[in-house]
């Protein structure tokens, strides 16, 4: 997917020097920039760019915007210098709600280590202590 001049890591526009015309600013923007929808606001940038991130790795384009803004937290209301992960096509929102929701509630789990004895909370798959895997992990 490709974005506008806004969005340099996504270049639509063709490999050559000088000016983008109005065309093809006005083409570009048709195709994906009308389909932008945003996904949700995070409270900082650091999980906005982690959640990014995942949703990319996932096959879900999308991007953080606003995330430079938190400087201007009382010169406008809080709420809105949070950042926020927009969605680049929005034929991929429902999905990216549904893999954001399972990356906020991942199962915690309390296992006992075969290793070494240790008792292990979270979502963890390894242990802490010695690095053997929960009980049931394959190894890709």
């Amino acid at each position: 997917m490709v974005l506008c001049a806004a969005y340099p890591r996504y270049n639509c526009y063709p490999q050559r020097s000088g000016t983008v015309t109005p065309a093809e600013q006005a083409s570009c923007r048709g195709t994906i920039g009308q389909s932008m929808k945003r996904l949700t606001h995070a409270p900082n940038v650091a999980l906005a760019t982690l959640w990014t991130d995942l949703l990319c790795q996932a096959g879900v384009d999308a991007v953080v915007q606003r995330a430079y803004t938190s400087s201007l937290a009382g010169e406008i209301p809080p709420d809105q210098a949070l950042p926020e992960i927009w969605v680049l096509d929005d034929s991929d929102l429902e999905r990216a709600r549904r893999l954001l929701h399972d990356l906020s509630h991942l199962p915690w789990l309390h296992w006992s280590c075969h290793g070494c004895g240790e008792t292990v909370d979270g979502p963890f798959e390894q242990c802490w202590n010695c690095g053997a895997l929960r009980p049931g992990q394959v190894v890709a």
